[in-house]
């Protein structure tokens, strides 16, 4: 473009004529606005690059998260990395990397104590974040989507707000295949050994186990539930004790995961009960420990690498400004089938 010497500043039009695009659509990118593919925004910014001082200044920076390709991800996985958040977090971390960003990581159950989302957006260098069952309120997520900062839940533990991305398994209907799997065996007299409550994860996959009872023709009885406040093998065997020494004991147990059917298992090999002749016990995840019991746990199997792989792939798109059609995507969960599920006893 030939120099314009005695104009004190080029205008719009002439950098829409310098790119050959339209002038709303570089008044768009100008105004900064989010309804612009990354190649237009970055031929609208080389233009005003090439005419220098002249050219019309953009209100906003293009991404105030960083450059295009640029800028940490920043991981938030407040817990122990074991097993189950430890494949969440490694198939995160595999992934960024293969977008070309690094990953920074703040984990372990100390981080739940620690106030951390309202200082992401300004803290250097990082684009976005990805939250693994965020212990924090809904409203502080909308706080901090409304600053404008990129980022995505894995396994929210309530109901996320409706313009928030998402990734999660299937808990409903991986319950409810799970129930319909036991009432087949001919049990009715389940035992329920369910997740903290209010936890989104929790109450659907209760849901899925009592849709499947009722399909049954059977009502869930409340003595037939407990809640454990922490869903770990010492708080399954505990819930399970009690449940086995009802005067009318259950013929099957259905944990809210594998740790607290594992405790199931010790509650019933104290109380004598062979499983499965006696005592039929599922849980639910399929992690490394429903593998490694005698016999080996029914259970239900979450997605974990890939709902990490997911996660990343709606966060990039984040980053680079596309329009996520899917905002809460829920992952197929498959039914496992092992020996610790078997015919209800006569």
């Amino acid at each position: 473009m030939a120099a314009r010497e005695g104009r004190a500043r080029a205008t719009v039009r002439d950098v829409a004529a310098e790119t050959g695009l339209s002038i709303a659509t570089v008044s768009r990118v100008l105004n900064g606005q989010a309804n612009v593919a990354p190649h237009t925004r970055d031929l609208v910014l080389r233009a005003v690059g090439r005419l220098g001082d002249q050219a019309p200044r953009p209100r906003v920076a293009p991404d105030v998260h960083g450059p295009a390709h640029g800028g940490a991800v920043y991981v938030r996985c407040p817990y122990v990395l074991t097993d189950y958040f430890g494949l969440i977090v490694s198939s995160v971390g595999e992934t960024i990397e293969l977008h070309g960003r690094e990953m920074i990581l703040g984990a372990g159950e100390a981080a739940q104590e620690t106030e951390v989302l309202p200082g992401l957006p300004d803290r250097p260098g990082v684009a976005g974040a990805i939250l693994i069952l965020p212990p924090e309120p809904g409203d502080a997520l909308v706080r901090l989507r409304d600053r404008g900062f990129p980022f995505v839940v894995i396994d929210p533990r309530t109901p996320p707000p409706k313009d928030i991305a998402a990734v999660s398994a299937a808990h409903f209907a991986g319950g409810r295949k799970l129930m319909a799997h036991v009432t087949e065996l001919g049990h009715r007299r389940v035992g329920i050994i369910g997740g903290p409550v209010e936890w989104l994860p929790s109450e659907a996959r209760l849901a899925g186990y009592t849709a499947s009872l009722a399909d049954a023709g059977v009502l869930q009885a409340p003595e037939l539930l407990r809640h454990v406040p922490e869903p770990n093998i010492e708080q399954g065997y505990l819930a399970a004790c009690e449940l086995l020494d009802l005067p009318e004991r259950p013929t099957a147990l259905v944990a809210f995961n594998d740790k607290a059917a594992v405790g199931a298992l010790r509650a019933a090999a104290e109380r004598g009960l062979r499983v499965p002749a006696d005592l039929s016990v599922a849980g639910f995840d399929d992690i490394d420990v429903s593998r490694a019991t005698s016999p080996a746990l029914t259970t239900v199997r979450q997605p974990l690498q890939e709902m990490g792989r997911m996660a990343v792939t709606l966060l990039m798109r984040l980053l680079s400004r596309h329009t996520l059609e899917a905002l809460h995507v829920s992952l197929g969960a498959e039914l496992v089938v092992r020996g610790s599920t078997g015919p209800a006893p006569r």
